[in-house]
């Protein structure tokens, strides 16, 4: 675990009391004692060290106290605070992912976490089935939230990933639009991962274009791959580019997080190319 994420703040003196799910996975899973140092996500993003200072095993509680800033962590290898460090400033990564079944979902949403992605919206597409656009509905949505919560816990992300309703990829699309309405044709860039040999995959050469950025989004389809009639709408809706990868045929799953790291990668060393 690179943080525990928080979801109240601390009272004035800096206590945080933490029971039921949260004590379970902090005693029974990470197996912290008293005294332990663990890194803690505030909800307003902010990153504070905090110490063990109380473990109740009779009422099932953890009480953690806020402390000054300290290397020593029970968190082994990278911290928290080295990824913050790290992280692309002012870049806003997008996932539309067309809707493959639960478990596939989960999977991609585990990992855009653990990339960084900021939203993730779930689309309607010609090829996604009526089963798995209702087990979104209900308790789903809580259980994604736990997902998202772990993954960030286990990455350090300073991202506070967030995944909308399902909608329509007409409604997608205006949700991507209208997150950047003040924005130019320099600041956002959208990719459609195409399994069609249709766009020459050189993402490269559309981010040099490109001076402003500070919002990418990367489409991904489920089983099947995305419509030809539904690539064909995101390309002339404009600000989204078919990319062809010359590889070999991906899992939805695979696909999305392999689409993710290109364009991250690709964004990282534009500059220096």
């Amino acid at each position: 675990m690179r943080q525990f994420i928080l979801e109240k703040n601390p009272d004035k003196k800096g206590i945080i009391v933490l029971g039921g799910k949260d004590y379970r996975y902090l005693f029974q899973v990470l197996r912290v004692k008293a005294g332990d140092m663990v890194s803690v996500r505030l909800p307003d993003g902010e990153l504070k060290n905090s110490t063990v200072a109380k473990i109740d095993d009779k009422q099932k509680k953890i009480t953690l106290q806020l402390c000054a800033d300290t290397e020593q962590n029970i968190t082994r290898g990278v911290q928290a605070s080295e990824i913050e460090l790290s992280a692309e400033a002012g870049v806003e990564y997008w996932l539309l992912q067309f809707i493959p079944k639960p478990q596939k979902l989960e999977q991609i949403i585990r990992q855009a976490t653990e990339c960084g992605v900021k939203r993730i919206v779930p689309v309607i597409g010609e090829y996604s089935e009526k089963s798995s656009v209702s087990s979104l509905m209900g308790p789903k949505k809580e259980r994604l939230s736990r997902i998202i919560k772990e993954a960030r816990q286990q990455s350090g992300s300073p991202v506070d990933t967030v995944v909308e309703e399902a909608v329509t990829l007409e409604k997608a699309v205006d949700l991507w639009k209208q997150a950047g309405n003040d924005s130019s044709e320099d600041e956002a860039v959208g990719f459609v991962l195409s399994e069609r040999n249709d766009g020459d995959g050189n993402i490269r050469k559309i981010l040099a274009g490109k001076k402003e950025l500070k919002r990418i989004c990367i489409v991904c389809g489920c089983e099947g791959g995305i419509s030809p009639q539904e690539v064909d709408f995101l390309i002339k809706k404009g600000l989204f580019y078919p990319i062809h990868f010359s590889v070999n045929i991906l899992r939805c799953e695979t696909a999305a997080l392999y689409g993710i790291a290109a364009v991250q990668s690709t964004f990282s060393i534009k500059d220096d190319v």
